[in-house]
């Protein structure tokens, strides 16, 4: 068997697609008895997960144009009732959600800019 150069390997995942590179991936933990996400998770990424906040704040800056989308939007993400979503959106800018995770937050982000919102995460 031909050794393979790096350049090989790189080039086979260029290609490669997802569902080949999970397979991979699980062939390469049977054989080798590793986790893929310790090994990949390096130092590097280790200070990336350090730099980044663990928990956010969405405030509405702006509710544009479509206020009736923003206010059903708001009702979604947050359960309260009409009139209190109303209040929440009329006194712009509001915060919606405290101390949730950055994941979270890029979801109501994308619900409200949906609606025609402007959204801040800090």
């Amino acid at each position: 068997m031909a050794k393979l150069t790096q350049e090989d390997i790189l080039s086979y995942l260029e290609e490669a697609t997802i569902l080949e590179l999970n397979d991979l991936v699980k062939a390469i933990e049977d054989k080798f008895g590793v986790v893929a996400a310790a090994a990949v998770a390096g130092p590097a990424a280790a200070e990336a997960v350090d730099e980044g906040p663990s928990e956010v704040t969405v405030t509405l800056t702006d509710i544009g144009g479509t206020k009736v989308a923003v206010i059903k939007a708001v009702r979604e993400i947050t359960g309260l009732g009409l009139v209190d979503a109303k209040k929440l959106v009329d006194s712009t800018p509001a915060v919606i959600k405290e101390n949730i995770a950055p994941e979270e937050a890029e979801g109501i982000k994308e619900k409200l800019m949906a609606a025609g919102a402007t959204v801040t995460v800090k």
